[in-house]
């Protein structure tokens, strides 16, 4: 079975969103860790001022963390699934949080370069079919020294870290989806983890890419060498692009 893409896998995302919130949350740390992702940013003043982009921003589950790091910043949530963008949609957030529908490769004609302050990217590289053309549309919609945070799951490289998400696949996540009707949704989930990037590799990425001051950070429980954090900073016009 190939993995989802594009049309295919915002359709499955559709499918799922009814059973999406409630499968997250019997995840161990799923929301903290998201939350601790969007910390680590570092947005300052709370982001008084700033506009941040959350890419794939799914049910909300991202943006709540965006909006618990930077309560005074302006969030556009961003996904291609309808779906789960109308869960969102459907949920109470201040006037500062909007929702846009759209794939990912389609926002750099829909904003103008340099709009955002920050970038948060949960759970969204390993499902795109070109995440350099993604990562060069972020680099131009981001000011100058811009923030990129991305939240993903990442293997470390260990090959403890493959049999783990391997064992808790088919312990937990595997069942799950079945039990929900949305098995060939959560099939990818595993599949596209393991033919990721790993964390190196992925960090490797985003340095082509032209980001600097790219930094992997852990996450702790049993995501430890699963998922990551990576921040990064647009370059600078100063410094000029990779």
């Amino acid at each position: 079975m190939t993995l989802l893409r594009g049309a295919a896998l915002s359709a499955a995302f559709d499918r799922g969103s009814a059973s999406y919130d409630r499968l997250v949350a019997v995840s161990p740390g799923y929301h903290a860790h998201l939350r601790r992702s969007a910390r680590r940013l570092r947005l300052p003043n709370g982001g008084d001022g700033l506009r941040v982009l959350d890419l794939g921003c799914g049910t909300g589950a991202s943006t709540a963390a965006l909006l618990a790091a930077a309560p005074h910043a302006r969030i556009t949530g961003v996904d291609a699934s309808a779906g789960m963008l109308d869960r969102a949609a459907g949920k109470r957030w201040p006037d500062t949080v909007e929702f846009l529908h759209a794939p990912v490769e389609e926002l750099a004609g829909r904003f103008d370069p340099g709009s955002f302050d920050a970038v948060f990217a949960g759970y969204l590289f390993r499902n795109l079919t070109d995440p350099d053309a993604t990562l060069a549309a972020v680099s131009g919609l981001l000011a100058p020294g811009g923030r990129l945070g991305v939240h993903e799951y990442t293997l470390g490289g260990s090959p403890v870290h493959r049999l783990v998400w391997h064992a808790v696949c088919g312990a937990v996540v595997l069942p799950a989806g079945r039990l929900a009707g949305d098995a060939g949704l959560y099939d990818h989930l595993r599949r596209s983890v393991v033919g990721f990037d790993t964390a190196p590799a992925f960090a490797g990425r985003l340095r082509r890419a032209g980001f600097s001051s790219v930094r992997v950070l852990p996450l702790p429980g049993w995501q430890t060498g699963i998922t990551h954090t990576f921040v990064a900073r647009a370059t600078s016009s100063t410094e000029g692009r990779a």
